[in-house]
């Protein structure tokens, strides 16, 4: 339950208080950029490249290939993306880092007036990098807070008790084509991770009324979710409407 509190510990407090590419030590590269089809004429190996120049850890390809401590935080990694953002004339890009909760932290953009596409798109990125802070992890702050929840008895007593009773709630759901996994954040909001993804399927803020939430999804639009005989039910935005989408404890 010690290390429990400590991961929940850490993660409440990426959330209040990240706010800069530069606080965060992880970057997870996409494995395909946004408006690239099929050719992202090495930008990822570029990205990656100048990150680690820039003391960032980077994670490439889906989460199953990420570190044992990018997992167990995926809310300290930030989800990079390269977006085409050309004109008629310059080849240009936009260079985005988003939280686990889909929030934009930062973009920058790049151009080139370099006709070929490789050469282009390259030198455009670069001059988007060129505003990327070195990584400053804000470790210091971060062990404070973990260290307050382990050693001060008081509080300690609360909080395992607190994380004990949010844990018989965790589980794996599924609605029969996604499996999520529940992460109780704290006693007014939880998490729905897909197993092999970086950014919560839906994240779940209680409301006044029990057993009823606000619903942020991935997509970034909301909408409400509820528990339904010891199911999750989100109501799914489609179109003008909604459907009900049900998922079961497995």
């Amino acid at each position: 339950m010690k290390k429990l509190s400590t991961i929940l510990a850490v993660v409440c407090f990426t959330f209040s208080y990240a706010q800069k590419v530069s606080d965060y030590k992880y970057v997870a590269l996409p494995e395909k950029f946004s408006g690239f089809k099929n050719d992202q004429y090495k930008m990822d190996v570029l990205l990656a490249k100048s990150l680690k120049q820039k003391q960032y850890i980077v994670f490439s390809g889906n989460r199953s290939q990420w570190s044992s401590e990018g997992n167990s935080n995926p809310c300290g990694v930030l989800n990079a993306d390269v977006i085409n953002d050309s004109g008629f004339l310059r080849n240009k890009v936009i260079l985005e880092f988003k939280d686990c909760n889909g929030k934009v932290v930062s973009s920058y953009k790049g151009s080139s007036s370099i006709k070929d596409f490789e050469e282009g798109f390259q030198d455009a990125l670069k001059q988007a990098l060129i505003a990327v802070a070195v990584s400053s992890p804000k470790e210091i702050q971060i062990q404070a807070s973990v260290q307050q929840t382990q050693n001060a008895e008081p509080v300690k007593e609360v909080t395992i008790e607190k994380v004990e009773s949010s844990a018989s709630q965790n589980g794996k759901y599924t609605n029969g084509k996604v499996n999520l996994q529940k992460v109780q954040i704290d006693d007014s909001q939880f998490i729905l991770v897909e197993e092999n993804g970086s950014v919560p399927f839906a994240t779940f803020k209680s409301t006044s009324k029990k057993d009823t939430f606000k619903v942020k999804l991935k997509s970034g639009e909301s909408t409400l979710g509820y528990y339904e005989n010891g199911d999750i039910v989100i109501e799914m935005p489609k179109g003008d409407d909604y459907t009900k989408e049900v998922f079961k404890l497995k």
